[in-house]
Protein backbone atom coordinates (compact mmCIF):
# COMPACT_ATOMS: atom_id res chain seq x y z
CA UNK A 1 0.00 0.00 0.00
CA UNK A 2 1.22 2.97 -1.17
CA UNK A 3 1.13 5.69 2.09
CA UNK A 4 2.05 8.58 0.22
CA UNK A 5 -1.39 9.85 -1.19
CA UNK A 6 -0.43 13.15 -2.65
CA UNK A 7 -0.43 12.73 -6.55
CA UNK A 8 1.73 14.35 -8.80
CA UNK A 9 -0.79 16.96 -11.09
CA UNK A 10 -0.09 14.85 -14.18
CA UNK A 11 -1.27 11.93 -11.83
CA UNK A 12 -3.67 14.15 -10.75
CA UNK A 13 -5.13 14.84 -14.80
CA UNK A 14 -5.20 10.88 -15.27
CA UNK A 15 -7.09 10.13 -12.74
CA UNK A 16 -9.86 12.84 -13.16
CA UNK A 17 -10.23 11.50 -16.63
CA UNK A 18 -10.13 7.81 -15.74
CA UNK A 19 -12.96 8.79 -12.86
CA UNK A 20 -15.07 9.92 -15.61
CA UNK A 21 -14.37 7.37 -18.08
CA UNK A 22 -15.72 5.19 -15.10
CA UNK A 23 -19.09 7.07 -14.25
CA UNK A 24 -19.84 7.16 -17.79
CA UNK A 25 -19.47 3.89 -18.03
CA UNK A 26 -21.65 3.08 -15.00
CA UNK A 27 -24.12 5.21 -17.00
CA UNK A 28 -24.42 3.11 -19.95
CA UNK A 29 -24.67 0.14 -17.80
CA UNK A 30 -27.94 2.12 -16.04
CA UNK A 31 -29.27 3.26 -19.12
CA UNK A 32 -28.87 -0.21 -20.75
CA UNK A 33 -30.53 -1.75 -17.14
CA UNK A 34 -33.47 0.93 -18.12
CA UNK A 35 -34.14 0.54 -21.58
CA UNK A 36 -37.13 -2.27 -22.42
CA UNK A 37 -36.38 -5.35 -24.31
CA UNK A 38 -37.34 -4.76 -28.36
CA UNK A 39 -40.42 -6.67 -29.15
CA UNK A 40 -40.61 -9.95 -29.88
CA UNK A 41 -41.74 -11.38 -33.45
CA UNK A 42 -45.32 -10.88 -33.69
CA UNK A 43 -47.67 -13.69 -34.27
CA UNK A 44 -50.03 -13.92 -37.22
CA UNK A 45 -53.72 -12.41 -37.10
CA UNK A 46 -55.02 -15.78 -37.24
CA UNK A 47 -53.15 -16.90 -33.88
CA UNK A 48 -54.85 -17.34 -30.62
CA UNK A 49 -53.92 -14.74 -28.52
CA UNK A 50 -52.38 -16.13 -25.10
CA UNK A 51 -55.00 -15.81 -22.57
CA UNK A 52 -54.64 -12.66 -19.94
CA UNK A 53 -54.51 -13.63 -16.32
CA UNK A 54 -56.71 -10.47 -15.65
CA UNK A 55 -59.30 -12.43 -17.95
CA UNK A 56 -59.74 -15.66 -15.62
CA UNK A 57 -59.19 -15.58 -12.28
CA UNK A 58 -58.94 -18.86 -12.08
CA UNK A 59 -55.71 -20.45 -13.89
CA UNK A 60 -56.89 -24.20 -16.15
CA UNK A 61 -55.55 -26.96 -15.11
CA UNK A 62 -55.39 -30.27 -17.07
CA UNK A 63 -57.91 -31.57 -14.29
CA UNK A 64 -60.49 -28.73 -14.32
CA UNK A 65 -64.31 -30.54 -15.83
CA UNK A 66 -65.30 -29.39 -19.43
CA UNK A 67 -67.92 -26.97 -19.67
CA UNK A 68 -71.45 -27.74 -19.16
CA UNK A 69 -73.60 -26.88 -22.18
CA UNK A 70 -76.74 -25.42 -21.39
CA UNK A 71 -79.61 -26.70 -23.29
CA UNK A 72 -81.99 -24.36 -25.08
CA UNK A 73 -85.26 -23.99 -23.60
CA UNK A 74 -88.26 -25.95 -24.95
CA UNK A 75 -90.71 -23.72 -26.85
CA UNK A 76 -94.22 -23.38 -25.07
CA UNK A 77 -97.05 -25.95 -25.76
CA UNK A 78 -99.89 -24.39 -26.67
CA UNK A 79 -102.85 -24.41 -24.46
CA UNK A 80 -105.69 -26.15 -26.06
CA UNK A 81 -108.94 -24.34 -25.90
CA UNK A 82 -111.94 -25.44 -24.33
CA UNK A 83 -113.49 -26.80 -27.16
CA UNK A 84 -110.94 -28.97 -28.08
CA UNK A 85 -112.02 -31.10 -24.99
CA UNK A 86 -115.14 -31.60 -27.54
CA UNK A 87 -115.25 -35.14 -29.17
CA UNK A 88 -116.81 -33.61 -32.46
CA UNK A 89 -114.98 -30.66 -33.94
CA UNK A 90 -115.86 -28.16 -36.98
CA UNK A 91 -113.97 -25.48 -38.84
CA UNK A 92 -113.29 -22.02 -37.55
CA UNK A 93 -113.34 -20.58 -41.07
CA UNK A 94 -115.38 -22.13 -43.24
CA UNK A 95 -119.16 -20.25 -43.35
CA UNK A 96 -120.86 -23.43 -43.52
CA UNK A 97 -119.08 -24.77 -40.03
CA UNK A 98 -121.81 -23.62 -37.10
CA UNK A 99 -118.30 -23.14 -35.07
CA UNK A 100 -117.34 -20.39 -38.00
CA UNK A 101 -115.47 -17.26 -35.93
CA UNK A 102 -116.60 -14.06 -37.50
CA UNK A 103 -115.42 -10.51 -35.92
CA UNK A 104 -113.12 -7.41 -36.58
CA UNK A 105 -109.85 -9.86 -37.33
CA UNK A 106 -112.00 -12.72 -39.34
CA UNK A 107 -114.18 -12.12 -41.96
CA UNK A 108 -116.45 -13.80 -44.00
CA UNK A 109 -115.06 -15.46 -46.84
CA UNK A 110 -115.87 -15.41 -49.41
CA UNK A 111 -117.06 -11.26 -48.86
CA UNK A 112 -120.03 -12.19 -50.70
CA UNK A 113 -120.91 -15.43 -48.89
CA UNK A 114 -124.39 -16.52 -49.52
CA UNK A 115 -125.94 -19.69 -47.43
CA UNK A 116 -126.78 -22.53 -49.79
CA UNK A 117 -129.88 -23.71 -47.95
CA UNK A 118 -132.02 -20.47 -46.53
CA UNK A 119 -135.27 -20.93 -45.43
CA UNK A 120 -137.94 -19.10 -43.67
CA UNK A 121 -138.54 -20.88 -39.68
CA UNK A 122 -142.05 -20.75 -38.71
CA UNK A 123 -141.91 -18.57 -35.92
CA UNK A 124 -143.17 -15.06 -34.47
CA UNK A 125 -141.77 -12.69 -36.52
CA UNK A 126 -141.32 -8.59 -37.58
CA UNK A 127 -138.84 -9.15 -40.00
CA UNK A 128 -139.64 -9.02 -43.80
CA UNK A 129 -137.64 -10.02 -46.75
CA UNK A 130 -134.31 -11.45 -46.87
CA UNK A 131 -134.34 -10.65 -42.69
CA UNK A 132 -136.88 -13.27 -42.21
CA UNK A 133 -134.96 -16.02 -43.59
CA UNK A 134 -132.03 -18.34 -41.67
CA UNK A 135 -130.11 -21.44 -42.76
CA UNK A 136 -131.57 -24.12 -42.18
CA UNK A 137 -130.05 -25.32 -39.47
CA UNK A 138 -130.38 -22.40 -37.11
CA UNK A 139 -133.91 -21.98 -38.46
CA UNK A 140 -134.95 -25.62 -36.71
CA UNK A 141 -133.34 -24.60 -33.79
CA UNK A 142 -135.13 -21.47 -33.46
CA UNK A 143 -138.39 -23.25 -34.11
CA UNK A 144 -137.42 -25.50 -30.84
CA UNK A 145 -136.57 -22.69 -28.76
CA UNK A 146 -139.51 -20.06 -29.76
CA UNK A 147 -142.11 -22.86 -28.86
CA UNK A 148 -140.24 -23.66 -25.47
CA UNK A 149 -140.06 -19.83 -24.46
CA UNK A 150 -144.14 -19.91 -25.39
CA UNK A 151 -144.68 -22.95 -23.30
CA UNK A 152 -143.06 -21.02 -20.03
CA UNK A 153 -144.91 -17.56 -21.44
CA UNK A 154 -142.47 -15.42 -22.90
CA UNK A 155 -143.20 -13.67 -26.09
CA UNK A 156 -140.53 -13.98 -28.83
CA UNK A 157 -140.16 -12.42 -31.76
CA UNK A 158 -137.60 -12.40 -34.66
CA UNK A 159 -136.24 -9.29 -35.56
CA UNK A 160 -133.73 -9.69 -38.10
CA UNK A 161 -132.16 -12.73 -39.28
CA UNK A 162 -130.29 -13.18 -42.82
CA UNK A 163 -128.20 -9.78 -44.61
CA UNK A 164 -126.73 -10.15 -47.54
CA UNK A 165 -123.38 -8.15 -47.88
CA UNK A 166 -124.95 -6.04 -50.43
CA UNK A 167 -127.66 -5.35 -47.34
CA UNK A 168 -124.83 -4.83 -44.94
CA UNK A 169 -122.85 -1.88 -46.99
CA UNK A 170 -126.43 -0.02 -46.85
CA UNK A 171 -126.61 -0.66 -43.05
CA UNK A 172 -123.25 0.26 -42.07
CA UNK A 173 -123.08 3.44 -44.41
CA UNK A 174 -126.30 4.50 -42.83
CA UNK A 175 -124.38 3.90 -39.53
CA UNK A 176 -121.69 5.75 -40.58
CA UNK A 177 -123.98 8.98 -41.99
CA UNK A 178 -125.85 9.42 -38.71
CA UNK A 179 -122.83 8.64 -36.56
CA UNK A 180 -119.59 9.03 -37.92
CA UNK A 181 -117.40 5.63 -39.12
CA UNK A 182 -115.64 5.31 -35.16
CA UNK A 183 -119.33 4.98 -33.61
CA UNK A 184 -120.63 3.38 -36.04
CA UNK A 185 -117.94 0.56 -35.61
CA UNK A 186 -119.16 0.08 -32.42
CA UNK A 187 -122.98 -0.71 -33.60
CA UNK A 188 -122.83 -1.97 -36.30
CA UNK A 189 -119.89 -4.23 -38.25
CA UNK A 190 -118.66 -3.70 -41.88
CA UNK A 191 -119.55 -5.00 -44.90
CA UNK A 192 -118.29 -8.38 -45.12
CA UNK A 193 -117.48 -8.93 -41.21
CA UNK A 194 -121.40 -9.18 -40.20
CA UNK A 195 -122.47 -12.76 -38.67
CA UNK A 196 -125.83 -12.31 -40.17
CA UNK A 197 -124.39 -12.78 -43.59
CA UNK A 198 -123.64 -16.47 -42.19
CA UNK A 199 -127.01 -17.40 -41.88
CA UNK A 200 -126.04 -18.33 -38.22
CA UNK A 201 -126.93 -15.45 -36.13
CA UNK A 202 -130.32 -13.39 -36.13
CA UNK A 203 -131.57 -10.84 -33.45
CA UNK A 204 -134.90 -11.34 -31.45
CA UNK A 205 -137.44 -9.03 -29.74
CA UNK A 206 -139.94 -9.27 -27.00
CA UNK A 207 -143.76 -9.85 -27.95
CA UNK A 208 -144.34 -6.63 -26.63
CA UNK A 209 -142.20 -4.63 -28.40
CA UNK A 210 -140.59 -2.74 -25.69
CA UNK A 211 -136.87 -1.62 -25.64
CA UNK A 212 -136.22 -3.44 -29.57
CA UNK A 213 -132.58 -3.18 -29.93
CA UNK A 214 -132.08 -0.82 -27.08
CA UNK A 215 -129.86 -1.50 -23.94
CA UNK A 216 -133.03 -1.59 -21.68
CA UNK A 217 -134.41 -4.55 -23.79
CA UNK A 218 -131.72 -6.77 -21.66
CA UNK A 219 -134.73 -6.57 -18.99
CA UNK A 220 -137.55 -8.06 -21.25
CA UNK A 221 -138.50 -11.44 -20.59
CA UNK A 222 -137.41 -12.54 -23.94
CA UNK A 223 -134.09 -11.41 -23.65
CA UNK A 224 -134.01 -12.86 -20.11
CA UNK A 225 -135.29 -16.25 -21.01
CA UNK A 226 -132.81 -16.85 -24.22
CA UNK A 227 -130.08 -15.82 -21.51
CA UNK A 228 -130.78 -18.53 -19.53
CA UNK A 229 -132.13 -21.04 -21.86
CA UNK A 230 -130.59 -20.43 -25.16
CA UNK A 231 -127.37 -23.00 -24.76
CA UNK A 232 -130.52 -25.66 -24.57
CA UNK A 233 -130.79 -24.91 -28.12
CA UNK A 234 -127.38 -24.24 -29.16
CA UNK A 235 -127.62 -20.52 -28.88
CA UNK A 236 -125.32 -18.19 -27.15
CA UNK A 237 -125.48 -14.03 -26.43
CA UNK A 238 -122.80 -13.35 -28.61
CA UNK A 239 -122.03 -9.92 -27.69
CA UNK A 240 -122.62 -9.96 -23.98
CA UNK A 241 -122.00 -7.73 -21.04
CA UNK A 242 -118.65 -5.73 -20.52
CA UNK A 243 -116.83 -8.37 -22.90
CA UNK A 244 -116.60 -5.81 -26.10
CA UNK A 245 -112.80 -5.54 -25.56
CA UNK A 246 -113.23 -8.94 -27.06
CA UNK A 247 -115.61 -9.19 -28.76
CA UNK A 248 -115.42 -5.47 -30.65
CA UNK A 249 -119.03 -4.88 -29.91
CA UNK A 250 -121.00 -3.43 -27.02
CA UNK A 251 -123.91 -5.32 -24.80
CA UNK A 252 -126.58 -6.95 -27.39
CA UNK A 253 -128.84 -9.10 -25.30
CA UNK A 254 -130.98 -9.04 -28.52
CA UNK A 255 -128.15 -10.60 -30.80
CA UNK A 256 -128.46 -14.60 -30.50
CA UNK A 257 -125.64 -16.57 -32.44
CA UNK A 258 -125.91 -20.53 -33.09
CA UNK A 259 -123.07 -23.05 -32.29
CA UNK A 260 -124.83 -26.02 -31.85
CA UNK A 261 -126.35 -27.60 -28.46
CA UNK A 262 -122.91 -29.34 -27.42
CA UNK A 263 -120.69 -26.26 -27.74
CA UNK A 264 -123.36 -24.04 -26.16
CA UNK A 265 -123.92 -25.98 -23.39
CA UNK A 266 -120.81 -26.56 -22.42
CA UNK A 267 -119.76 -23.13 -23.20
CA UNK A 268 -122.54 -22.31 -19.77
CA UNK A 269 -121.09 -24.90 -17.69
CA UNK A 270 -117.95 -23.89 -17.78
CA UNK A 271 -118.86 -19.95 -17.71
CA UNK A 272 -117.17 -18.66 -20.58
CA UNK A 273 -119.09 -16.07 -22.28
CA UNK A 274 -117.24 -15.41 -25.36
CA UNK A 275 -116.11 -17.51 -28.72
CA UNK A 276 -113.18 -15.74 -28.71
CA UNK A 277 -112.21 -17.42 -25.69
CA UNK A 278 -114.26 -20.65 -26.46
CA UNK A 279 -112.80 -21.18 -29.45
CA UNK A 280 -109.33 -20.12 -28.75
CA UNK A 281 -108.99 -17.03 -30.79
CA UNK A 282 -107.56 -13.43 -30.38
CA UNK A 283 -109.82 -10.70 -29.82
CA UNK A 284 -110.93 -8.51 -31.89
CA UNK A 285 -111.82 -5.27 -30.39
CA UNK A 286 -111.13 -3.27 -33.01
CA UNK A 287 -110.33 -3.63 -37.02
CA UNK A 288 -107.18 -3.80 -37.89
Amino acid sequence: MCHDCSPSSGQAASRRSFTRFLAAGAGLTVLAACTPQAPSAVPPSSASPAPSPSASPVAESATAAPATEVAAPAPPVPTPSPSAALPRQFSLTDPASPWLIVNKHRPVVPAEFVPADLVRPAVAMTASGEAALLNRTTAAAAEAMFAAAALEGVSMVLASGYRSYNTQVATYNGYVAARGQADADTASARPGYSEHQTGWAFDIADGNGVCGFQPCFADQPSAVWAKANGHRFGFVVRYPWMFHPITGYYYEPWHLRYIGVEAATDMAARGIFTLEEYFGVEAAPAYP
